[in-house]
Parts: C-alpha cells; sequence; structure tokens
C-alpha cells in the first residue's frame, strides 16, 4: 500500500513538475511570438491561421485553439505511420497537447501587457529571451520523463520506421513545418507572413536546441527535485517543530 501510494504521488509531483515545464516553454513561445520576427517552428502555422481568423479569412481561433487542432492531427499521423506499434499511452499527449495549447493562450495574453516591441532591438532582445526561456524549459520538460509532445513523438514516430537518424528526420519535420507556415501566409495574405516565419524563426530553429545542450549538464538540481516526494504529514510535523522547539534540559 506504501509502495503504491509513494507511486501515485510520485507520478502526480512528476506532471507537476511538467505543467510548470509547459508554463515556461509557453511563455518562451509566446515573447518569440511577441518579437515580431518570427515565430517558433511548432506555433509557425497555428499562428499564421490565427492571423487569418482576426482577418475574417479562417475561423477566429486564438494561436492556442489552432495548436490544439494541429496537436490532434499529429498524433493521428502517428497512429497512421506506427500503425500497431503505436501504444496506447501515447495517446495522453493530446492532454498534454491540449494544456500547452491553453498555456499558450494564457501567456500570449500575459505578454501582451509589455512592450509592443516596435524598436529591433527590442524585438531582438524579446526573440531571445522567449528561444532562451524555451530552451531552458525544454530540457526540464525532457527531463520530466512523461509522454512526449505530440510535435516531438511525430518526430519519434518517423525515425522509428524509417530508420532515420532522430536529428535528421527533426530536421526534415521542422523544415515542413515552416515551409507549410509560409504557404499558408502565401495563400491568405498572397505574401510571406514575415511576423510567423522570419529570422527570429530560423534563428530559434538552431539556438533553442543549443540552449538544451547546454543547460542540460546542468540540471542535477532539477533531478533532485524530481526525486523529492511532498507530503503533507511532514509539513504539519515541520510545522510542529518550528512552533514548538524542543528545550535543552
Amino acid at each position: 500500500m506504501n509502495i503504491r501510494k509513494e507511486k501515485i504521488i510520485g507520478f502526480v509531483w512528476q506532471h507537476i513538475l511538467l505543467l510548470l515545464s509547459m508554463f515556461f516553454m509557453t511563455f518562451g513561445v509566446a515573447l518569440c511570438v511577441r518579437s515580431n520576427l518570427g515565430s517558433g517552428v511548432i506555433s509557425s502555422i497555428p499562428m499564421a491561421f490565427s492571423l487569418a481568423g482576426e482577418a475574417g479569412k479562417a475561423p477566429g481561433l486564438t494561436i492556442g485553439g489552432y495548436t490544439n487542432i494541429m496537436n490532434v492531427i499529429l498524433v493521428v499521423a502517428q497512429i497512421l505511420v506506427l500503425r500497431r506499434r503505436f501504444e496506447p499511452i501515447q495517446l495522453f499527449q493530446l492532454l498534454i497537447g491540449f494544456i500547452f495549447g491553453f498555456l499558450l493562450d494564457v501567456n500570449v495574453w500575459l505578454t501582451s501587457f509589455f512592450s509592443t516591441y516596435q524598436t529591433l532591438p527590442s524585438q531582438i532582445i524579446a526573440q531571445l529571451l522567449g528561444a532562451t526561456i524555451l530552451g531552458c524549459a525544454v530540457a526540464t520538460e525532457i527531463r520530466c520523463g512523461s509522454v512526449t509532445m505530440p510535435g516531438e513523438g511525430i518526430q519519434v514516430a518517423i525515425a522509428k520506421v524509417s530508420g532515420r537518424p532522430f536529428p535528421t528526420v527533426k530536421i526534415i519535420v521542422d523544415t515542413t513545418l515552416v515551409i507549410l507556415a509560409v504557404i499558408s501566409g502565401f495563400y491568405f495574405f498572397g505574401s510571406w507572413p514575415l511576423t510567423v516565419v522570419g529570422p527570429g524563426t530560423l534563428f530559434a530553429m538552431f539556438y533553442v536546441g543549443y540552449v538544451v545542450k547546454l543547460v542540460n549538464p546542468h540540471l542535477g538540481w532539477f533531478d533532485r527535485l524530481l526525486d523529492y516526494r511532498p507530503g503533507f504529514r511532514r509539513y504539519i510535523y515541520g510545522l510542529a517543530r518550528f512552533i514548538y522547539p524542543k528545550h535543552e534540559g
């Protein structure tokens, strides 16, 4: 019974930390979007459709709403690619994906209170800060050891079936998403959507991975945090010892 309780507490704690990582991931994405130098790869297509929705050329969904739709498509694509090799537990990606879309909308709203980033220096700072936060959060998200995000899941599925190295597949998938975002921009607006796919997008494609590689060796503190098991009773006992300390005789 104690072992089962420990596993439940560990599972809940693991996913609390995952939610925190996802919050900062979406905060980083939102800053990249606000920079007007180009969104991140995973948000490029949803942003193109969201802007089209604002212009009345597509359903008026938020960037988070279109992200949710894309995540469903990516999970369905994994099922089609893997077929019998698709593990049912990976359907949990849908829940993770919907939470990501919700948090993205929350952070797009929160960053609306910041500067409008109309000057180039402020845009560069917003893009650099957003990509840095995103990279750090991706590193902790991977450390949580839960199911992958749908965008990463389709890359893993293609790599597994094709036998190609994961980094190669990632480049192919990311490039495909960016190309589709550009095509969407031409379809809706008749021009290259620089605020969707711009220099910041290309920068983030390489810089985020570099940040993940850079911070990975320094996440021992996060591993210790993952191993920690919070419990209500220990806080009560700790508080009691603080309020009623033992008197030395």
